[in-house]
């Protein structure tokens, strides 16, 4: 990316009309706090950055496929080793099920480190007759129902900082020191197997892999070079304060990167082209992506790649769509023609979560999973009909065996939503239900080569 493309005011969108931010109580409290993290050590590096846009660069050229999934909303509590484990687990699980069953490489992108907020639909919540802010996040307000509890506090974008350094340490541990190993796809899945039938599909994938070591072993191969993953951190853009406040220049390239995660998306709220977000990420040198819903226009489409890539380089941009299953096959396809037509290299990826939640009679959000499945061979049909590559998945889920969504092949009612209905916003795919994903995603793969 040229230096023309990146440089200019960081500053320039605080005049510019930035949706879903908190309402601090106080201006002087959020400038101290965003002054304390701007001295705060980077969470990510530039050249981990750059790598990560060349991983993107070859999804855009269809080379690679990009898994990309965590938490919906991300909590403190959560921020432990067993929860940022299972986490990662179900994400390697899922990757090796890809890169085996469809022979792709694929590009691991956690949903993790650093997702402590989320937009909302209305700024407060009325219960009872009483009305207080809405829960916007663990990095803005706290979950209960008390004028204390959601209190918009910017001390909290500190520990939000902190709770992202400890699950990024982890990670980094987990993918590098030995637990991520290929030949650890058995152990991975001792708690599982009996009780699951994805374990169980998952454990005969595994002894065929465990066969295919064991002969490149013996043809000389070495396994060591499957000791660890490359692994990428990644949230919503949301908290403008936040990602200005932890944006630095790198002392190589002169350039700005946003060091708290390697890859930043906009959300469907607040992608106005004329917006605080477009402009802010349009001024950092880090892979970034967009989430575009049904009503987005192929010009709005375009708009976007001439503000976020105007030089047109690989594994800058990356379209997240998230129409829906019923909406997918018309809408996704005047956006992919325009942009194809356009030249510029895009990375397209699939959400299939936000587009397909409702709320079961018993009060609780949910998804089914045959509309996550339907919206994902939406996307894959779409692209086969056009010649054009189906990048990635975008989705929420949880390593825990929480009963959120419904469908599966252990199959979940909706009846069952209460008995570990655990999400702090959205719900997610539990660890079953994603690799039945992970699977059905392969087969379509296969087919689309």
């Amino acid at each position: 990316m040229s230096t023309s493309s990146i440089t200019g005011d960081l500053d320039a969108w605080r005049a510019l009309p930035a949706l879903q931010q908190p309402d601090w109580d106080d201006p002087a409290e959020i400038r101290a706090v965003a002054a304390e993290l701007a001295k705060q050590p980077p969470l990510v590096f530039a050249g981990e950055c750059d790598q990560l846009r060349a991983r993107l660069g070859e999804v855009a050229r269809g080379e690679s496929f990009v898994l990309q999934g965590g938490d919906c909303a991300e909590t403190f509590e959560g921020s432990n080793a067993d929860a940022v484990k299972n986490k990662l687990k179900t994400l390697l699980q899922m990757a090796v099920v890809l890169t085996y069953a469809a022979s792709v490489p694929v590009v691991k992108i956690g949903r993790m480190a650093g997702q402590f907020a989320k937009p909302r639909s209305k700024p407060t919540e009325v219960r009872g007759g009483v009305e207080l802010p809405a829960y916007r996040g663990d990095a803005v307000n706290g979950f209960d129902f008390t004028a204390g509890s959601r209190r918009n506090d910017p001390h909290r974008l500190l520990q939000a900082y902190h709770c992202s350094a400890v699950t990024l340490n982890l990670c980094r541990a987990f993918t590098k020191g030995g637990y991520a190993d290929l030949r650890q796809v058995h152990a991975w899945n001792q708690d599982f197997v009996k009780t699951s039938p994805a374990g169980q599909r998952y454990e005969q994938l595994a002894g065929e892999i465990d066969r295919a070591l064991s002969f490149m072993k013996a043809c000389g191969a070495n396994p060591d070079e499957f000791h660890g993953v490359e692994f990428y951190s990644s949230h919503e853009a949301l908290l403008l304060e936040y990602e200005r406040a932890l944006t630095r220049i790198d002392h190589l390239s002169g350039q700005p990167y946003d060091v708290s995660a390697h890859f930043l998306w906009i959300g469907e709220r607040t992608r106005q082209i004329d917006g605080a977000h477009v402009d802010f990420l349009s001024r950092i040198r880090n892979p970034i992506g967009v989430k575009l819903g049904p009503t987005t226009t192929a010009d709005d489409a375009l708009a976007l790649m001439d503000k976020l890539n105007p030089e047109g380089d690989p594994g800058r941009l990356t379209f997240v769509t998230r129409m829906g299953a019923k909406k997918i096959r018309d809408a996704l396809p005047p956006l992919i023609e325009k942009v194809t037509q356009e030249g510029s290299p895009v990375a397209w990826i699939c959400d299939p979560m936000h587009g397909n939640t409702f709320e079961a009679p018993s009060g609780h959000k949910t998804r089914r999973f045959d509309d996550v499945l339907d919206e994902v061979a939406g996307f894959f049909e779409v692209h086969r009909s056009l010649g054009t590559h189906p990048g990635g998945i975008h989705i929420e889920f949880t390593g825990d065996d929480v009963t959120e969504c419904v469908g599966g092949g252990h199959e979940i009612v909706e009846g069952d939503l209460h008995q570990r209905y655990e999400t702090a916003c959205d719900p997610r795919l539990n660890r079953g239900q994603s690799l039945d994903l992970a699977f059905m995603v392969a087969e379509l793969y296969r087919k689309s080569a």
